[in-house]
């Protein structure tokens, strides 16, 4: 005896079907409504990523629910498949009650489907007819008119190993419209591989509506009849079909002679039970979700987990803050530091070196060649003189770093912003062409560099500094605090300058694939592809926006330091008193020694030209050693602003795109969740 069903999609109570106020059109129970709509949304989150070829499946699913909701839920389509001489038209006869169906030694007997209709308590049956294509002089009723059959419709099939192909493109056509299957198998051909390979196997998550049936078992002796049931459900078990046994859902296996009429009776009332759940449309529509979504699975979930980490988005602002020169500037800034603090606490004879320095220090040998001069201790005092010159030449020396740089005549290129993709810059040609200038235009720079000599200001430093980290030319001299002559930087000596948009683009590049690569891993083909694209798009631009925020860093640190530090008034005041100090004593002195005064006159004046000239350096020396601690800080300032200037542009164009391909993902991947039903 079969084992009755439990109602409902999901194991609840109720049929599955709500009849709504003209008596024919009913929803889905509410978990398929659900999965359905999940489905639903999931197609129309993906269209723009995936084909529509894969998605075909999915929404001939959808097409198919909706127009199975739109028909009579008081009915349940039920079809007879079998092979040839298997005896199904036998047994449709047989639950009919009458010869609806001609049976006879000519194969194929059914050569179109035919249909018996138990009418049900509310009419419908003719738009399910319709739909499955049933001709109206095929269509009979039952001739006893059981009332426990009420609202099956019956349909015999034609044989689905038929000799004429458009019977089997009927079979296959009519299997997917109908709400359960009879399979009805014979002791000769239950194993034909046919029917196991095209159709049971395939069909295998369709066995909560799907009978199988054992016809003819009044041709076997004895117990043969049971050995042949046992090797079929076997064969069923290996199907991957479940079988309904011991209460679970799953297939019915049944034994029976529709000839003799043995058996028929329990098919009869385990179809009773099948009807009377009005469950079947919403389990087969069940089990065509789950098959769409199983189809879709490669397509939905990731091999592992996926996003973007911490750890992977730092690296990528550290490459970017590699491809600005963020390291670079803040050592730059610190040396910038430390030289405004020498100009403000040096001796008055330290300036007035410098400005003779400058004067004939061209080809940039002078102490400001270090950089640094007294205060890294690279062998005297820097000068201060005509800074704006110096500056000049090394904001002529900046031709992109990382793409856009100064544009012919001094003009700033205009790019991409980080906060926009509106390309307002030059076009390719005239990219090439400022190429093609730029080492003129540098080296016409770097001479004015030269020129200035020590007079270098901190912002034209600055960008000397960055230009040489990033073009290679500081080396290990920049690592050990000394910058390279203005002549050098130029590419003086006969070597050219180097194009710093050829050493920061691929750091640039690289960090965009590196990020691409951590975000994309684990993730579908599909929506790995999705995000490196959007990985790319942001990607185009991004030297150019680099390239304005390290100009606009090294303008904000031109000038210096906004807010000088008070000890440098009173070191420079005490400086000017020391060398007043120091010129008072070497006055006496020179009196003592010239005779103008008593010859007991120079003990006198030894005692303040030694405090003078001992002092200053002494006081120089002092703030130095204090300036370490300000101008490393200031430094690192410096460093962290441009830092994170150049993450905020990378986040703008590359992280938060990236970020919204995996929101999507995300949002499609619950999506995904919802319709298959986990």
């Amino acid at each position: 005896m079969v084992q009755p069903r439990s109602p409902g999609v999901d194991g609840g109570s109720g049929g599955g079907y709500r009849w709504v106020a003209d008596g024919g059109r009913r929803g889905a129970g509410g978990g398929l409504r659900g999965r359905l709509d999940a489905l639903r949304e999931l197609i129309a989150l993906s269209r723009t990523r995936l084909d529509g070829r894969t998605l075909e499946g999915a929404g001939r699913v959808l097409e198919t629910a909706d127009e199975r909701y739109r028909l009579s839920g008081e009915h349940t389509v039920v079809a007879i498949a079998g092979a040839t001489g298997s005896g199904k038209s036998s047994l449709f006869n047989a639950l009919a009650g009458a010869n609806r169906s001609q049976v006879g030694p000519r194969r194929p007997t059914t050569a179109e489907p035919v249909a018996c209709v138990w009418p049900g308590s509310r009419p419908g049956a003719e738009g399910l007819l319709h739909r499955l294509g049933v001709p109206a002089h095929r269509r009979h009723t039952p001739a006893d008119g059981s009332s426990e059959l009420h609202g099956l419709i019956l349909i015999d099939l034609p044989d689905h190993d038929s000799s004429a192909t458009e019977h089997r493109a009927q079979v296959d056509r009519m299997l997917e419209l109908v709400d359960a299957v009879i399979w009805v198998v014979d002791p000769e051909k239950y194993a034909d591989a046919v029917l196991h390979e095209r159709y049971l196997r395939p069909l295998a998550g369709y066995a909560e509506v799907m009978f199988v049936v054992l016809n003819q078992v009044d041709r076997l002796p004895g117990d043969a009849a049971d050995q042949v049931v046992d090797d079929l459900r076997r064969l069923l078990d290996e199907d991957g079909l479940a079988l309904g046994e011991h209460g679970e859902p799953g297939a019915a296996v049944l034994a029976l002679s529709a000839a003799t009429g043995r058996g028929v009776g329990e098919l009869r009332e385990a179809l009773g039970q099948f009807v009377a759940e009005r469950g079947a449309a919403d389990r087969r529509l069940a089990a065509d979700v789950d098959a769409a979504a199983e189809r879709l699975r490669s397509v939905y979930v990731a091999q592992s987990q996926v996003g973007l980490t911490e750890r992977a988005r730092a690296e990528f602002d550290d490459r970017l803050a590699e491809a600005v020169g963020a390291v670079a500037t803040g050592r730059a800034a610190e040396r910038d530091w430390l030289r405004y603090a020498e100009r403000a606490c040096g001796s008055p004879w330290a300036r007035m070196r410098g400005r003779r320095g400058s004067r004939w220090g061209a080809g940039g040998s002078g102490a400001g060649a270090t950089g640094v001069g007294a205060f890294t201790g690279a062998g005297g005092p820097t000068g201060t003189g005509r800074t704006d010159e110096g500056r000049a030449g090394a904001l002529r020396a900046r031709t992109g770093r990382t793409g856009a740089g100064r544009g012919v005549g001094g003009r700033a290129a205009v790019g991409r912003t980080c906060g926009g993709r509106n390309e307002a810059g030059r076009s390719e040609a005239a990219r090439n062409e400022a190429r093609r200038n730029e080492v003129g235009r540098t080296g016409a720079g770097m001479a004015g560099a030269g020129r200035a000599g020590s007079g270098q200001s901190g912002g034209g430093w600055t960008a000397l500094w960055r230009n040489g980290v990033r073009r290679g030319v500081v080396g290990r001299q920049g690592m050990s605090g000394h910058l390279p002559s203005a002549g050098a930087a130029a590419g003086g000596g006969g070597e050219p300058a180097v194009d710093g948009r050829a050493a920061a683009r691929p750091v640039v590049e690289q960090a965009v694939r590196t990020v691409a690569g951590e975000a994309s891993h684990g993730l579908p083909a599909p929506w790995a592809q999705a995000v490196r694209e959007a990985a790319d798009r942001g990607a185009y631009g991004l030297p150019e926006a680099l390239d304005r925020v390290a100009a606009d860093a090294e303008e904000s640190l031109r000038g210096g330091p906004a807010v000088k530090p008070r000890w440098w008034t009173v070191a420079a005041s005490l400086q000017g008193l020391l060398s007043v100090l120091q010129v008072v004593g070497l006055l006496w002195l020179l009196g003592a020694a010239t005779g103008v005064g008593e010859g007991t006159a120079w003990v006198s004046g030894l005692l303040p030209a030694l405090v003078g000239s001992v002092g200053g350096p002494t006081l120089a020396w002092l703030c130095r050693v204090v300036a370490r601690g300000p101008a490393r800080r200031y430094g690192q300032d410096a460093e962290r602003r441009l830092r994170s200037a150049a993450a905020g542009c990378g986040r703008a164009r590359v992280l938060e795109p990236v970020a919204a391909e995996l929101l999507r993902y995300r949002e499609v991947r619950e999506q995904y969740a919802v319709a298959s039903g986990a």
